[in-house]
């Protein structure tokens, strides 16, 4: 059963959102918060899988929120997933920064929303089309940011598969297109988390974009 925390400051999308989790049978509820700082002692004392993070709420906003969050040795192993109708290129970028797994506008579909959960729920992270869009114009926005040292230690192979992986492409995706095996593209997305010093793919995306990633 995947637990879930929901933090928006508006009761009626909360209710919503409660409503939405619990029809799923492998998903329950277990709190809710109005503020960042309601959500981050909940998270500390509910420990969620999941936390659906609204970004502005009063107090302490969503993006702090999920900063301390994933700082708190007590709180970082919860996921955190920000909702939000505010889907700039600031705000996507402030939130990843700050160790969110994933970005989805409120509008997104409620089957997508819970296959959603379910992704973040797994150690995997995502990105709505907008947030991506968002990542890739702040980066072109610097098309001249050298490549720090990390990028510059990837082997050509792994550069070629750090590109494919900016561009979205599955593990499988990567192996047919190298015409290597499975086993082998995971072996080099591994490598190149390492070298990049990312926690995931998302995160691993950004630092390219933000290296310069010819």
């Amino acid at each position: 059963m995947i637990r879930v925390l929901l933090a928006d400051d508006q009761t009626l999308v909360r209710g919503a959102f409660a409503l939405l989790v619990n029809s799923a049978d492998d998903m329950e509820v277990v709190g809710e918060a109005g503020t960042g700082d309601e959500a981050l002692k909940l998270t500390r004392d509910l420990r969620p899988d999941v936390v659906l993070m609204d970004i502005r709420m009063p107090s302490t906003d969503g993006i702090e929120a999920t900063r301390q969050i994933v700082a708190d040795d007590g709180a970082s192993g919860s996921r955190v997933l920000i909702l939000t109708t505010f889907e700039t290129d600031t705000n996507v970028m402030r939130g990843l920064r700050a160790g969110a797994c994933g970005f989805l506008p409120k509008d997104t579909r409620p089957d997508a929303l819970l296959d959603a959960i379910r992704t973040i729920a797994a150690g995997e992270a995502l990105l709505s089309p907008g947030a991506t869009r968002a990542v890739i114009n702040r980066a072109l926005s610097h098309p001249d940011a050298p490549a720090p040292e990390r990028l510059a230690s990837l082997t050509a192979r792994e550069r070629e598969v750090l590109r494919l992986i900016a561009a979205g492409r599955s593990n499988q995706e990567i192996a047919d297109e190298l015409v290597v095996s499975p086993l082998t593209a995971k072996t080099h997305v591994g490598r190149i988390l390492a070298k990049m010093g990312a926690r995931d793919r998302v995160h691993l995306v950004i630092a390219a974009y933000e290296a310069g990633l010819p």
